[in-house]
Protein backbone atom coordinates (compact mmCIF):
# COMPACT_ATOMS: atom_id res chain seq x y z
CA UNK A 1 0.00 0.00 0.00
CA UNK A 2 1.50 3.51 -0.84
CA UNK A 3 2.38 6.01 2.01
CA UNK A 4 0.16 8.71 2.68
CA UNK A 5 1.72 11.63 0.77
CA UNK A 6 1.86 15.75 2.15
CA UNK A 7 3.24 18.17 -0.30
CA UNK A 8 3.52 21.66 1.36
CA UNK A 9 6.35 23.30 -0.79
CA UNK A 10 7.14 26.47 1.18
CA UNK A 11 10.09 28.95 -0.18
CA UNK A 12 11.93 31.95 1.53
CA UNK A 13 11.95 34.92 -0.06
CA UNK A 14 14.40 37.78 0.97
CA UNK A 15 13.74 37.83 4.71
CA UNK A 16 10.03 36.74 4.44
CA UNK A 17 9.14 33.43 4.98
CA UNK A 18 6.72 32.21 2.39
CA UNK A 19 4.17 28.99 2.65
CA UNK A 20 2.45 28.30 -0.07
CA UNK A 21 -0.48 25.37 -0.42
CA UNK A 22 0.17 22.71 -2.75
CA UNK A 23 -2.83 20.46 -4.57
CA UNK A 24 -2.60 18.60 -7.36
CA UNK A 25 -5.65 19.68 -9.88
CA UNK A 26 -8.99 18.41 -8.86
CA UNK A 27 -11.42 18.82 -11.90
CA UNK A 28 -14.30 17.69 -9.66
CA UNK A 29 -13.36 18.97 -5.90
CA UNK A 30 -13.48 22.77 -4.90
CA UNK A 31 -12.50 23.32 -1.52
CA UNK A 32 -13.97 26.64 -1.02
CA UNK A 33 -16.73 28.59 -3.41
CA UNK A 34 -15.46 31.15 -5.87
CA UNK A 35 -15.10 34.65 -4.54
CA UNK A 36 -16.74 36.03 -8.48
CA UNK A 37 -18.92 34.52 -10.78
CA UNK A 38 -19.49 36.06 -14.30
CA UNK A 39 -22.43 34.67 -16.23
CA UNK A 40 -22.53 36.92 -19.55
CA UNK A 41 -23.29 35.67 -22.59
CA UNK A 42 -21.54 37.96 -25.38
CA UNK A 43 -21.61 37.19 -29.00
CA UNK A 44 -18.45 38.95 -29.93
CA UNK A 45 -16.49 37.81 -32.92
CA UNK A 46 -12.80 36.24 -31.49
CA UNK A 47 -11.11 39.10 -33.43
CA UNK A 48 -12.15 41.46 -31.11
CA UNK A 49 -11.41 39.41 -27.96
CA UNK A 50 -7.42 39.72 -28.88
CA UNK A 51 -4.70 41.98 -29.95
CA UNK A 52 -3.99 42.16 -33.33
CA UNK A 53 -0.79 40.78 -34.41
CA UNK A 54 -0.13 38.64 -31.77
CA UNK A 55 0.69 34.67 -32.45
CA UNK A 56 -1.53 32.33 -29.97
CA UNK A 57 0.75 29.49 -28.82
CA UNK A 58 -2.06 26.81 -29.29
CA UNK A 59 -2.93 23.56 -27.23
CA UNK A 60 -5.21 21.38 -27.87
CA UNK A 61 -6.70 18.66 -24.85
CA UNK A 62 -8.86 16.87 -22.71
CA UNK A 63 -10.60 16.93 -19.79
CA UNK A 64 -12.89 14.88 -17.60
CA UNK A 65 -16.29 16.41 -16.31
CA UNK A 66 -18.96 14.86 -14.35
CA UNK A 67 -22.53 14.59 -13.67
CA UNK A 68 -23.12 15.89 -10.53
CA UNK A 69 -26.06 13.63 -9.32
CA UNK A 70 -25.09 10.12 -11.45
CA UNK A 71 -21.08 10.40 -10.91
CA UNK A 72 -20.58 9.27 -14.86
CA UNK A 73 -17.22 10.91 -16.09
CA UNK A 74 -16.69 11.50 -19.86
CA UNK A 75 -13.99 13.50 -21.25
CA UNK A 76 -14.27 16.68 -23.19
CA UNK A 77 -11.91 18.14 -25.98
CA UNK A 78 -10.57 22.04 -25.46
CA UNK A 79 -8.17 24.02 -27.27
CA UNK A 80 -6.43 26.48 -25.62
CA UNK A 81 -4.16 29.77 -26.93
CA UNK A 82 -2.23 32.55 -25.17
CA UNK A 83 -1.75 35.73 -25.95
CA UNK A 84 0.38 38.70 -24.38
CA UNK A 85 -2.34 39.84 -22.19
CA UNK A 86 -4.87 36.99 -21.82
CA UNK A 87 -5.89 33.64 -22.57
CA UNK A 88 -8.67 31.27 -24.25
CA UNK A 89 -10.01 28.39 -23.63
CA UNK A 90 -12.51 26.99 -26.18
CA UNK A 91 -14.72 23.66 -24.94
CA UNK A 92 -16.51 21.92 -27.85
CA UNK A 93 -19.70 21.21 -25.77
CA UNK A 94 -21.43 19.40 -28.61
CA UNK A 95 -23.93 19.92 -31.13
CA UNK A 96 -27.75 20.71 -29.79
CA UNK A 97 -26.72 20.46 -25.95
CA UNK A 98 -27.01 23.86 -25.08
CA UNK A 99 -29.67 26.36 -26.20
CA UNK A 100 -28.85 29.49 -24.41
CA UNK A 101 -26.30 31.31 -21.95
CA UNK A 102 -28.44 30.11 -19.42
CA UNK A 103 -27.34 26.64 -20.06
CA UNK A 104 -23.80 27.34 -18.84
CA UNK A 105 -22.13 29.16 -15.49
CA UNK A 106 -18.82 30.68 -15.85
CA UNK A 107 -17.51 31.39 -12.18
CA UNK A 108 -13.50 32.72 -11.88
CA UNK A 109 -11.64 33.81 -8.40
CA UNK A 110 -7.98 34.64 -9.29
CA UNK A 111 -6.53 31.09 -9.47
CA UNK A 112 -9.69 28.90 -9.88
CA UNK A 113 -12.24 28.18 -12.27
CA UNK A 114 -15.19 26.52 -12.78
CA UNK A 115 -17.56 25.64 -15.52
CA UNK A 116 -20.97 23.64 -15.44
CA UNK A 117 -23.41 22.61 -17.85
CA UNK A 118 -26.84 23.01 -16.40
CA UNK A 119 -28.84 21.77 -20.02
CA UNK A 120 -29.72 18.84 -18.21
CA UNK A 121 -31.98 16.79 -15.54
CA UNK A 122 -28.40 17.31 -13.55
CA UNK A 123 -25.70 19.76 -13.41
CA UNK A 124 -22.55 18.77 -15.46
CA UNK A 125 -19.16 19.67 -14.20
CA UNK A 126 -16.91 20.47 -17.24
CA UNK A 127 -13.79 21.88 -15.54
CA UNK A 128 -13.69 22.82 -11.90
CA UNK A 129 -9.86 23.30 -10.82
CA UNK A 130 -8.21 25.81 -7.78
CA UNK A 131 -5.12 25.50 -9.96
CA UNK A 132 -4.74 27.98 -13.01
CA UNK A 133 -1.37 28.17 -14.18
CA UNK A 134 -0.80 31.85 -13.27
CA UNK A 135 -3.89 34.61 -11.67
CA UNK A 136 -5.94 36.08 -13.63
CA UNK A 137 -8.58 39.22 -12.93
CA UNK A 138 -11.48 37.57 -12.10
CA UNK A 139 -13.57 40.67 -13.02
CA UNK A 140 -12.39 41.10 -16.67
CA UNK A 141 -13.65 37.07 -17.29
CA UNK A 142 -15.67 37.35 -20.89
CA UNK A 143 -17.21 34.04 -22.37
CA UNK A 144 -19.42 33.32 -24.90
CA UNK A 145 -20.82 30.71 -27.15
CA UNK A 146 -19.80 29.90 -30.48
CA UNK A 147 -21.90 27.64 -32.43
CA UNK A 148 -21.00 24.33 -30.43
CA UNK A 149 -17.87 25.34 -28.55
CA UNK A 150 -17.80 27.78 -25.15
CA UNK A 151 -15.49 30.55 -25.45
CA UNK A 152 -14.04 31.54 -22.04
CA UNK A 153 -11.58 34.49 -22.35
CA UNK A 154 -9.48 35.07 -18.71
CA UNK A 155 -7.09 38.44 -18.76
CA UNK A 156 -3.70 37.41 -16.78
CA UNK A 157 -2.64 39.52 -14.14
CA UNK A 158 1.07 38.85 -15.07
CA UNK A 159 1.16 39.58 -18.70
CA UNK A 160 4.85 38.34 -18.89
CA UNK A 161 4.14 35.30 -18.00
CA UNK A 162 3.76 32.46 -20.82
CA UNK A 163 0.83 29.93 -19.67
CA UNK A 164 1.80 26.42 -21.72
CA UNK A 165 -1.76 25.44 -20.74
CA UNK A 166 -5.08 26.35 -18.86
CA UNK A 167 -4.04 24.38 -15.43
CA UNK A 168 -0.98 23.71 -13.60
CA UNK A 169 -0.21 20.08 -14.34
CA UNK A 170 3.18 17.84 -14.97
CA UNK A 171 2.96 19.19 -18.32
CA UNK A 172 2.83 22.67 -18.10
CA UNK A 173 4.88 23.46 -15.26
CA UNK A 174 8.04 21.21 -16.88
CA UNK A 175 7.56 23.70 -19.93
CA UNK A 176 6.68 26.90 -18.05
CA UNK A 177 9.14 26.55 -15.66
CA UNK A 178 12.05 25.32 -17.91
CA UNK A 179 11.39 29.14 -19.02
CA UNK A 180 11.74 30.49 -16.11
CA UNK A 181 14.93 29.39 -14.69
CA UNK A 182 16.76 30.42 -17.83
CA UNK A 183 19.15 27.59 -18.10
CA UNK A 184 19.99 27.95 -13.79
CA UNK A 185 20.57 24.68 -12.34
CA UNK A 186 18.72 22.93 -9.42
CA UNK A 187 20.44 21.15 -6.34
CA UNK A 188 17.99 18.71 -4.44
CA UNK A 189 18.52 18.43 -0.63
CA UNK A 190 17.27 16.17 2.04
CA UNK A 191 17.39 13.54 4.31
CA UNK A 192 17.29 10.84 1.59
CA UNK A 193 19.56 10.07 -0.50
CA UNK A 194 17.52 7.65 -2.51
CA UNK A 195 14.56 10.37 -2.70
CA UNK A 196 17.18 13.12 -3.61
CA UNK A 197 17.99 10.99 -6.44
CA UNK A 198 14.26 9.68 -8.12
CA UNK A 199 13.34 13.70 -7.40
CA UNK A 200 16.26 14.47 -9.41
CA UNK A 201 15.93 12.16 -12.20
CA UNK A 202 12.38 12.84 -13.09
CA UNK A 203 13.03 16.76 -12.67
CA UNK A 204 15.95 16.29 -15.24
CA UNK A 205 13.71 13.95 -18.27
CA UNK A 206 10.69 16.30 -17.62
CA UNK A 207 12.86 20.09 -18.00
CA UNK A 208 15.26 18.23 -21.01
CA UNK A 209 17.93 18.87 -18.14
CA UNK A 210 21.11 17.15 -17.54
CA UNK A 211 20.43 14.30 -14.11
CA UNK A 212 23.92 14.38 -12.02
CA UNK A 213 24.29 12.44 -8.97
CA UNK A 214 27.04 13.17 -6.62
CA UNK A 215 26.64 9.71 -5.14
CA UNK A 216 28.01 8.36 -8.34
CA UNK A 217 30.63 10.82 -9.43
CA UNK A 218 32.23 10.21 -5.87
CA UNK A 219 32.53 6.43 -6.13
CA UNK A 220 33.68 7.23 -9.44
CA UNK A 221 36.64 9.47 -7.93
CA UNK A 222 37.29 7.03 -5.23
CA UNK A 223 36.63 3.64 -6.31
CA UNK A 224 34.52 2.45 -3.83
CA UNK A 225 30.84 3.04 -2.70
CA UNK A 226 29.65 5.61 -0.43
CA UNK A 227 29.35 3.71 2.42
CA UNK A 228 32.52 1.56 2.33
CA UNK A 229 34.57 5.69 2.39
CA UNK A 230 32.43 6.59 5.43
CA UNK A 231 33.51 3.60 7.08
CA UNK A 232 37.13 3.80 5.95
CA UNK A 233 37.23 7.41 5.87
CA UNK A 234 34.42 9.13 8.13
CA UNK A 235 31.77 10.99 7.73
CA UNK A 236 33.42 14.19 7.79
CA UNK A 237 36.12 13.20 4.28
CA UNK A 238 32.85 12.20 2.76
CA UNK A 239 30.84 15.68 2.90
CA UNK A 240 34.90 17.18 2.17
CA UNK A 241 34.71 15.39 -1.20
CA UNK A 242 30.96 16.47 -1.86
CA UNK A 243 31.18 19.86 -1.45
CA UNK A 244 34.36 19.73 -3.50
CA UNK A 245 32.55 18.06 -6.42
CA UNK A 246 29.51 20.33 -5.77
CA UNK A 247 32.20 23.11 -6.28
CA UNK A 248 32.81 21.64 -10.07
CA UNK A 249 29.38 21.53 -10.62
CA UNK A 250 28.50 25.29 -9.63
CA UNK A 251 29.64 26.61 -13.29
CA UNK A 252 27.08 23.88 -14.77
CA UNK A 253 23.91 25.36 -16.16
CA UNK A 254 20.66 23.06 -17.05
CA UNK A 255 21.31 20.52 -14.72
CA UNK A 256 19.49 18.78 -12.04
CA UNK A 257 21.52 17.55 -9.39
CA UNK A 258 21.18 14.98 -6.97
CA UNK A 259 22.90 15.62 -3.84
CA UNK A 260 23.99 13.13 -0.73
CA UNK A 261 21.63 12.62 2.39
CA UNK A 262 22.45 11.45 6.20
CA UNK A 263 25.24 12.93 8.27
CA UNK A 264 28.12 12.28 5.71
CA UNK A 265 26.17 14.95 3.07
CA UNK A 266 27.75 18.57 2.23
CA UNK A 267 24.09 20.00 2.20
CA UNK A 268 23.31 18.47 5.73
CA UNK A 269 26.23 21.28 6.79
CA UNK A 270 25.68 25.06 7.02
CA UNK A 271 29.43 25.73 6.13
CA UNK A 272 29.28 23.65 2.71
CA UNK A 273 26.29 25.59 1.25
CA UNK A 274 28.96 28.01 -0.73
CA UNK A 275 28.62 26.51 -4.26
CA UNK A 276 24.60 24.78 -3.49
CA UNK A 277 23.66 28.85 -4.26
CA UNK A 278 24.81 28.60 -7.32
CA UNK A 279 21.43 27.05 -8.26
CA UNK A 280 18.15 26.90 -7.10
CA UNK A 281 17.65 23.86 -4.20
CA UNK A 282 14.85 22.01 -2.97
CA UNK A 283 14.71 20.31 -0.01
CA UNK A 284 12.58 17.09 -0.13
CA UNK A 285 11.83 17.25 3.86
CA UNK A 286 10.08 14.62 5.21
CA UNK A 287 7.25 15.62 7.54
CA UNK A 288 6.24 14.38 11.25
CA UNK A 289 2.90 16.57 10.97
CA UNK A 290 -0.51 14.92 10.42
CA UNK A 291 -2.34 17.70 8.68
CA UNK A 292 -1.35 20.61 6.33
CA UNK A 293 -1.23 23.49 8.69
CA UNK A 294 0.60 21.92 10.81
CA UNK A 295 3.38 20.95 8.35
CA UNK A 296 3.32 24.38 6.81
CA UNK A 297 4.47 25.68 10.72
CA UNK A 298 6.92 22.97 10.89
CA UNK A 299 8.62 24.03 7.82
CA UNK A 300 8.39 27.49 8.76
CA UNK A 301 10.47 26.22 12.21
CA UNK A 302 12.83 24.82 9.88
CA UNK A 303 13.73 27.49 7.98
CA UNK A 304 13.68 29.62 11.21
CA UNK A 305 15.89 27.78 13.69
CA UNK A 306 18.40 26.59 10.89
CA UNK A 307 19.54 24.07 12.78
CA UNK A 308 20.26 21.94 9.72
CA UNK A 309 22.25 23.03 6.48
CA UNK A 310 18.56 22.05 4.79
CA UNK A 311 17.13 25.34 5.74
CA UNK A 312 19.47 27.56 3.52
CA UNK A 313 17.23 25.84 0.81
CA UNK A 314 15.35 27.91 -1.65
CA UNK A 315 12.49 25.51 -1.81
CA UNK A 316 10.84 23.35 0.80
CA UNK A 317 8.43 20.45 0.04
CA UNK A 318 6.84 18.15 2.96
CA UNK A 319 6.67 14.91 2.71
CA UNK A 320 4.13 13.24 4.72
CA UNK A 321 5.30 9.54 3.49
CA UNK A 322 7.18 8.16 0.40
CA UNK A 323 6.54 5.55 -2.46
CA UNK A 324 8.90 5.77 -5.32
CA UNK A 325 5.45 5.13 -7.45
CA UNK A 326 4.74 8.70 -6.79
CA UNK A 327 8.15 11.02 -7.83
CA UNK A 328 6.36 12.15 -10.51
CA UNK A 329 4.18 13.41 -8.02
CA UNK A 330 6.80 15.11 -5.37
CA UNK A 331 8.82 16.12 -8.77
CA UNK A 332 5.50 18.30 -9.92
CA UNK A 333 5.05 19.70 -6.46
CA UNK A 334 9.01 21.14 -6.57
CA UNK A 335 8.45 22.52 -9.81
CA UNK A 336 4.97 24.13 -8.67
CA UNK A 337 6.83 25.76 -5.69
CA UNK A 338 10.13 26.70 -7.78
CA UNK A 339 7.35 28.53 -10.43
CA UNK A 340 5.96 30.87 -7.32
CA UNK A 341 9.23 31.68 -5.98
CA UNK A 342 10.80 32.87 -9.54
CA UNK A 343 7.58 34.68 -9.99
CA UNK A 344 7.89 35.95 -6.74
CA UNK A 345 11.08 37.89 -7.39
CA UNK A 346 12.09 37.32 -11.81
CA UNK A 347 15.59 38.99 -11.31
CA UNK A 348 16.33 35.74 -9.45
CA UNK A 349 17.63 33.57 -12.18
CA UNK A 350 20.19 36.30 -13.37
CA UNK A 351 20.98 37.07 -9.90
CA UNK A 352 22.40 33.46 -9.41
CA UNK A 353 23.88 33.74 -12.51
CA UNK A 354 25.94 36.86 -11.11
CA UNK A 355 26.87 35.00 -8.17
CA UNK A 356 28.39 31.60 -10.54
CA UNK A 357 29.93 34.74 -12.62
CA UNK A 358 31.45 36.33 -8.70
CA UNK A 359 32.56 32.88 -8.10
CA UNK A 360 30.51 31.53 -5.78
CA UNK A 361 31.82 33.14 -2.82
CA UNK A 362 29.26 32.24 0.24
CA UNK A 363 27.48 35.99 -0.05
CA UNK A 364 23.66 34.69 -1.18
CA UNK A 365 21.65 36.20 -1.20
CA UNK A 366 23.57 39.70 -0.46
CA UNK A 367 25.73 39.77 -3.29
CA UNK A 368 28.98 41.79 -2.46
CA UNK A 369 30.85 44.13 -4.91
CA UNK A 370 33.38 42.78 -7.01
CA UNK A 371 36.78 42.47 -4.90
CA UNK A 372 34.80 41.22 -1.65
CA UNK A 373 36.81 38.60 -0.12
CA UNK A 374 34.96 36.35 2.02
CA UNK A 375 38.25 35.49 3.91
CA UNK A 376 39.05 38.85 5.06
CA UNK A 377 35.53 39.65 5.43
CA UNK A 378 36.28 42.90 3.52
CA UNK A 379 36.05 44.75 0.54
CA UNK A 380 38.81 44.91 -1.58
CA UNK A 381 39.66 46.90 -4.65
CA UNK A 382 40.01 45.06 -8.07
CA UNK A 383 42.70 44.51 -9.20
Amino acid sequence: MAASMLFIPCFLSGNVIKALEFSLPKLFICKCAPKFAINNALSLPKRHLLPTGVALSKRFGRVCCRSLSSGIVDTISYEFSDSATEVELRLKLGSGDIQSSRDISVDADESSLTIRKHCTESPITLIETNNLYGRIKPAETIWYLDEDQLVVNLKKQDPDLKWPDIMESWESLTVGVAQLLKGTSIYIVGESTEINQKIAQKLAVGLGYTPLNTGELLEEFSKQDVDSWVKSEGVDSVAELEAAILESLSSHVRAVVATLGGRHGAAGRADKWRHLYAGFTVWLSKSKASDEDSAREEARRNIQEGSQGYSNADVVVKLGGWDPALAQTVAQASLSALKQLILSDKKLPGKKSLYIRLGCRGDWPNIKPPGWDPSAGANLSPE
